[in-house]
């Protein structure tokens, strides 16, 4: 694969996920990270499969997802059982 196709199909993902996935940061429950999550997992999967390839930047946004889920997660564990 060229460098032309990898840049190619790193900007299709850039484009994809700015128009369909708000930013990690603006997300307010775990629903809605959960379901980033999932469809982020599935294009990835799409990608490897079609071009043996995955753009770094997949999996960093995979990561964030992960750790503002986290982050949401401690928090509703540190609230739930802050008063007991």
């Amino acid at each position: 694969m060229s460098d032309f196709d990898r840049k190619k199909i790193e900007m299709d993902l850039l484009a994809f996920t700015a128009r369909n996935f708000q930013r990690p940061a603006e997300c307010r429950n775990l629903e809605q990270i959960r379901f980033y999550v999932r469809e982020l997992c599935l294009k990835i999967e799409e990608l490897e499969k079609r071009f043996s390839y995955v753009p770094n930047c997949a999996y960093a946004l995979l990561a964030q997802y992960n750790s503002r889920q986290n982050s949401m997660l401690h928090m509703d564990f540190r609230n739930a059982y802050h008063g007991m």
